[in-house]
């Protein structure tokens, strides 16, 4: 996958890569999907939710920069899934999901494969991020919002990166906001397909 899915569409980031060679992607999907996990491709996990494509994941991660001494606040824990790319890349995650089940999941799975040291997984609102606990120094949203949110602009540090998809005619835009000390530089990555962001700040309930 790291090879042929990732290294010949662009990502070049050998931490990235080599994060995504680790993490067994078959132990977060349904075990019906099992055969399916390495596939370049999104998979439900339930709750109307999915698993992003492998480089979907793989260009979130590249494009925050991580060096491993980060704290990162991601939105839409899912199945844990890119929680444990991001605790192999950064030094602590803060994931917030908003559906009960799907949190718990990812907790236990988390948690059972090792990766619960640096990773705390919370219920609530990812549209609010978590005010409490800013800055953060990178912030993964793995839903589709209409706008950035304002509160996870606020809770960027400087020089801190927002990486989330916009939704767009079409299609959603996977974009990557870098606080300057003017305020936010936008860089568009690529166009991409996510469940909605639901939330104060994002869509409501459909």
């Amino acid at each position: 996958m790291a090879e042929r899915q990732l290294r010949r569409r662009g990502i070049g980031d050998e931490r990235v890569l080599a994060a995504m060679a680790s993490v067994p992607r078959e132990l977060f999907v349904p075990e019906r999907l099992a055969r399916r996990a390495y596939a370049d491709s999104a998979l439900p996990i339930g709750d109307q939710q999915t698993i992003s494509q492998p480089w979907v994941v793989a260009a979130i991660c590249q494009a925050l920069e991580l060096g491993g001494g980060e704290r990162v606040l991601e939105v839409g824990t899912g199945s844990g899934y890119s929680t444990a790319i991001l605790a192999l890349l950064a030094a602590d995650v803060l994931s917030i999901e908003r559906l009960a089940g799907l949190a718990a999941d990812a907790s236990d799975r988390l948690e059972r494969l090792g990766y619960g040291d640096r990773v705390e997984i919370r219920v609530g609102d990812g549209s609010l991020g978590a005010p409490g606990d800013a800055p953060f120094d990178a912030i993964a949203v793995h839903a589709s919002a209409p706008a950035p949110p304002p509160g996870l602009l606020e809770q960027l540090a400087p020089g801190g990166r927002l990486v989330l998809p916009v939704a767009e005619p079409g299609a959603d835009l996977l974009v990557c906001l870098t606080r300057t000390a003017d305020g936010f530089d936008r860089r568009p990555i690529a166009p991409c397909r996510f469940v909605p962001l639901v939330g104060e700040h994002g869509f409501g309930e459909r």
